[in-house]
C-alpha cells in the first residue's frame, strides 16, 4: 500500500515540476558514470539546483528592468549625459546575471551603440524591460525625443504590467492548490480504503479489470495535473 502511494505521489510531482533537460542530462551522466566522476556531476548537479528558476529568474530581470528606468530617470534628471546616466543606473544595479550588463556599462561610457548592447544583454525571458529601453533609447536618438520622458513611460508600462502579473498570479494560487490537492485525492483514496479493511491492493494487482482500473486512474490523474498546469502557465503568460 505504502509503496503504491508512493509512486502515485512521486508521479504526480514529477509531472508538476519535472527536471529541465540541463538537470536531465547531469542525471543521466551520473548514472553513467563511476566512482569519482559521480561525485564531479553530483557537484554540478547540487550547483545547478541552486540556481534560481526560470520563472524567479525572469521576475527578478523585470524588476531589475523598473529599477533601471527609475534610475536612468533620476539620473538624467541631473543633468547628466543619456550614455553617463545610464552607465551610473545600470552600476548601481543589481540583476540576476550582473555579467550580462557590464558590456552596456562599457558601451554607454564609451558613447557607443547603446541601443543594440541593451538588445543584446536582454534575456530570453523577462528582457522585456531592456528591450522596450533600447527602442526608447533609439527613438531618442533618430527623432531627437526627449529620452527622460521616454524612458519615465515605459517605467509605469512595466510597474503596470508587472502588477497585473502579480494579480493574476495571486488569483491563480488557488487552482493551483485545488490542483495539487486533487492529484494525491487517489492516494488518500486508497490509505482510506485499506485503514477500512477494503483491501484494494488485491484488487488493483489481483486481476486484468483492477490492473486497468489503475492505469486509467493514474493515468487520468497525471493528465488532470498536466491540464491544470497548462491552463496557469497560459493564463500567466496573457498580459494585461
Amino acid at each position: 500500500m505504502l509503496v503504491v502511494a508512493v509512486l502515485l505521489a512521486a508521479a504526480a510531482a514529477l509531472l508538476w515540476t519535472g527536471p529541465d533537460p540541463e538537470t536531465a542530462r547531469l542525471l543521466s551522466l551520473i548514472r553513467s558514470r563511476d566512482g569519482e566522476t559521480r561525485w564531479r556531476f553530483a557537484a554540478r548537479l547540487l550547483r545547478l539546483a541552486r540556481r534560481p528558476s526560470r520563472a524567479r529568474e525572469a521576475a527578478a530581470w523585470r524588476i531589475a528592468s523598473i529599477e533601471l528606468c527609475q534610475s536612468l530617470v533620476a539620473e538624467l534628471a541631473t543633468g547628466r549625459t543619456p550614455g553617463e546616466a545610464l552607465a551610473r543606473a545600470a552600476s548601481c544595479l543589481e540583476p540576476p546575471d550582473p555579467g550580462v550588463l557590464r558590456p552596456v556599462i562599457a558601451i554607454a561610457r564609451d558613447g557607443g551603440d547603446v541601443a543594440t548592447a541593451l538588445e543584446r544583454a536582454a534575456p530570453d525571458h523577462g528582457g522585456e524591460g531592456l528591450v522596450r529601453l533600447a527602442a526608447c533609447w533609439r527613438v531618442s536618438l533618430t527623432v531627437g525625443g526627449g529620452l527622460a520622458a521616454l524612458v519615465e513611460r515605459v517605467g509605469v508600462s512595466l510597474r503596470e504590467a508587472e502588477a497585473h502579473r502579480s494579480e493574476v498570479a495571486a488569483q491563480l494560487a488557488g487552482p493551483r492548490s485545488t490542483a495539487r490537492l486533487l492529484a494525491v485525492l487517489p492516494v488518500l483514496g486508497l490509505l482510506l480504503a485499506a485503514g477500512l479493511g477494503l483491501r484494494p491492493l488485491s484488487f488493483l494487482f489481483g486481476g486484468l479489470a483492477g490492473f486497468a482500473c489503475l492505469s486509467a486512474g493514474v493515468l487520468l490523474d497525471l493528465t488532470g495535473v498536466w491540464w491544470t498546469n497548462r491552463l496557469v502557465a497560459h493564463a500567466q503568460r496573457t498580459g494585461p
